[in-house]
């Protein structure tokens, strides 16, 4: 199976994670691509392919040196997104992109204008894939796990190639923050690994978010409009008031970069109650602690204004930035970026705005940088893939994995 084919498999798989699951992994999808997943590394021949009770996909492919050289470690997730449906997902694509506006649905003029979208402009005569505008893609991160198949599917085919011991790594839920929470470091036992989760494929990001969730329970006063004077407390004008106190320029639609935000996913409300779900980021710890602290001083000021039992924060770390861990074994980033340069590849170094497996891995010891897809615009329907970076990504892992044991 050739890495596009294999890649428009997975993207019709619903695997959407479902933040408000209490179930492991949050969707029983999940399960089915694990599944099949578990199904092809047996094919391939892999050692100690199994699924975990949490739905972790595990598989070794044995070194074919007798040298002791580094193991690594490939990790890629299986959920895909809940910000936009998974379900149905017909990945439509195009040869030879010419650089226009890209109709994604011509019945309900959705368009991709790379005036909105300049990264397109790095696609202008490359194959892309691209979603029907009614769904998101899945590249995010299917084009990661597309990536891992197809370079040990060619260790398999080229057993004559050496190669160092790889450990591959499917996890599920990544989109809800908890892709990290049941993987087996000590039975991974690797030396080090790789997300292979971005965007662009020239980017390698050991940086990332320090991250939290926050839930803010606002407990109204229900009474019939009709007799509400002077009675009424209505939780969801609270809830608005809440979040309108909250610092404006920490919307994540006015940051970039290294700037955090503090993002409102779900506003659930009635007169009675109701409930306010947010995700908090910066990469500055400092800058993460007093973003938290934020929530706890309205939380306080709106009791005292209105009743004490009005707002209740509950705030959860979910992984911190991992940059800290790198400084002594930076040899983990340079052993990718010297393969890039070699293939005449501009290397960039980029902050991670997201979330990934590899923060949570690395403060387990498991050091764990990103690197890129070929994809972009995740989580929505101008999310797109360009096959031929995809491709490369394959290409510079196999370098990876040749440098290791060039010298044998």
């Amino acid at each position: 199976m050739n890495i596009v084919d294999r890649f428009i498999a997975y993207a019709k798989m619903e695997t959407t994670s479902d933040p408000m699951s209490t179930s492991i992994p949050s969707t029983a999808s999940q399960l089915e691509l694990a599944k099949i997943l578990e199904e092809q590394l047996n094919a391939f021949g892999l050692l100690d392919v199994y699924t975990s009770e949490y739905g972790v996909v595990y598989a070794t492919l044995e070194k074919n040196v007798e040298q002791d050289v580094d193991c690594i470690g490939l990790i890629a997730h299986m959920d895909t997104s809940s910000d936009m449906s998974g379900k149905h997902v017909n990945p439509r694509l195009i040869t030879n992109y010419d650089g226009s506006t890209i109709v994604l649905n011509e019945k309900e003029q959705i368009t991709m204008d790379p005036k909105m979208f300049p990264s397109l402009e790095h696609c202008i005569g490359k194959d892309l894939l691209v979603t029907d505008g009614t769904t998101l893609l899945g590249a995010d991160d299917k084009a990661g796990i597309s990536i891992i198949m197809d370079l040990i599917q060619y260790y398999v085919k080229h057993p004559d190639v050496k190669h160092p011991t790889i450990k591959v790594i499917f996890t599920p839920d990544e989109e809800i923050g908890h892709g990290a929470d049941h993987v087996d470091v000590k039975k991974v036992d690797a030396d080090y690994a790789y997300t292979i989760d971005g965007a662009e494929i020239n980017v390698i990001s050991f940086e990332n978010f320090n991250a939290a969730s926050a839930t803010v329970h606002v407990q109204g006063n229900s009474i019939h409009p009709g007799s509400a004077k002077d009675k009424l407390l209505n939780a969801s004008k609270l809830a608005m008031e809440f979040h309108m106190a909250l610092p404006l320029d920490l919307d994540p639609a006015k940051t970039e970069g290294y700037e955090g935000f503090n993002h409102l996913t779900l506003f659930n409300g009635q007169s009675e109650f109701a409930t306010l779900e947010y995700i908090i980021r910066n990469h500055s710890r400092e800058k993460f602690e007093a973003q938290k602290q934020d929530f706890y001083v309205i939380q306080d000021a709106m009791n005292a204004t209105y009743d004490k039992n009005t707002i209740k924060v509950d705030i959860e770390d979910s992984y911190y930035n991992m940059a800290e861990l790198f400084k002594d074994h930076m040899y983990i980033v340079d052993d990718v970026r010297m393969v890039m340069q070699d293939m005449g590849i501009p290397v960039h170094y980029e902050p991670i705005r997201g979330g990934t497996d590899g923060a949570r891995l690395s403060y387990e010891g498991l050091l764990t940088p990103n690197l890129g897809t070929g994809g972009d615009n995740f989580h929505g329907k101008y999310e797109y893939l360009c096959i031929d970076e995809m491709k490369q990504m394959v290409e510079i892992l196999k370098n990876v994995m040749t440098s290791k044991v060039e010298n044998i």
